[in-house]
């Protein structure tokens, strides 16, 4: 028998989820079905969804893989965050997911309330607030738009998900590194991707994307890498972001007798694919502040920007020629 939600998921324990759904009887029904019907496009209405919930909800998304019959999140519960709005920030916040009441979005215009319909709103408040910071209304709320886009497109009711999202707890950094390895690497696993850095809707994509861009950052919609050494005040993944990037590539090179795909042995480490010579990488990633001013990135990208900008020099061309060419 299936354990009940909240045996799976405390946040006292841990604020870190591992969360997935397959579409039902496993059929592909964000990809292509054996009749040749291809739903790919599917994908990205689930990527986007993920990511327009990040900034509504009170989670962090740490990764996520959109595949052809399932999807991977692993999600970062922030209760802190959720605690510090105001009424009117939780309010706003519901709003954008359901229709809202009468009594909410009075509220919202500033308009007069009587106190017996106020105290109303004020106990559904209490509700909203911690169903935003929530891992199963974060998932319904993820699902259910879905499916009814997938079922209108199709001429169809019915269910498009299974049941019951699965989820799994991270309790400590060992299982929240393997777990994110894990999602990053599910399309090249799948033999859907080469690499990470051409697996289409996935978050590895979208941070190494940020990454190679001519200033490097990470995803405001993703939660950040901080490294080991960051301010406990903070919130991230405990990891640098390149060391992360590196042990994905070299985890997704080892072979797994069950799944298709992997990083071919002949493909050069991710630093050089994304054209880093491992010295220059290691002065410009140590001494970043030191040896960059202003824009930052390849010599010929900085080139263009000071162009259009009407630069008569190029700041900070020496190093860029140096380091990131």
């Amino acid at each position: 028998m299936p354990k009940p939600r909240s045996a799976q998921i405390s946040v006292e324990a841990t604020p870190f989820y591992h969360c997935i759904s397959r579409c039902v009887r496993q059929a592909y029904l964000c990809g292509q079905d054996t009749d040749g019907r291809d739903y790919s496009h599917r994908r990205k209405w689930v990527e986007s969804r993920i990511l327009f919930l990040s900034s509504v909800f009170s989670m962090d998304v740490c990764a996520y893989a959109v595949m052809s019959n399932h999807f991977h999140v692993v999600l970062h519960v922030n209760t802190s965050r959720a605690a510090s709005w105001s009424d009117r920030e939780v309010v706003h916040r519901w709003n954008k997911l359901f229709t809202g009441t009468e009594l909410s979005w009075r509220y919202l215009r500033g308009e007069p309330i009587e106190d017996a319909h106020f105290r109303i709103l004020k106990k559904q408040i209490t509700v909203w607030r911690q169903r935003l910071a929530c891992i199963s209304w974060f998932m319904r709320c993820l699902n259910e738009p879905i499916a009814r886009m997938a079922n209108r497109e199709d001429g169809c009711t019915g269910r498009f998900w299974e049941g019951r999202f699965k989820s799994q707890a991270l309790l400590d950094e060992k299982a929240l590194l393997a777990c994110l390895a894990y999602v990053d690497l599910n399309p090249v696993r799948a033999n859907l991707a080469r690499t990470p850095e051409e697996s289409s809707y996935t978050s590895i994509q979208r941070r190494i994307d940020a990454f190679k861009s001519e200033q490097p950052h990470q995803p405001a919609k993703l939660m950040p890498f901080t490294g080991s050494n960051r301010n406990k005040s903070s919130q991230g993944i405990p990891f640098a972001l390149e060391d992360y990037l590196a042990l994905v590539d070299w985890t997704g090179r080892a072979q797994r007798e069950d799944k298709p795909g992997y990083i071919h042995q002949s493909y050069p480490p991710i630093l050089q694919r994304l054209n880093f010579d491992p010295d220059h990488w290691l002065t410009a990633s140590l001494k970043f502040e030191s040896r960059f001013r202003g824009w930052v990135g390849a010599f010929y990208r900085l080139k263009s920007v000071c162009a259009k900008l009407g630069y008569r020099r190029i700041p900070g061309g020496a190093n860029s020629r140096l380091l990131l060419v």
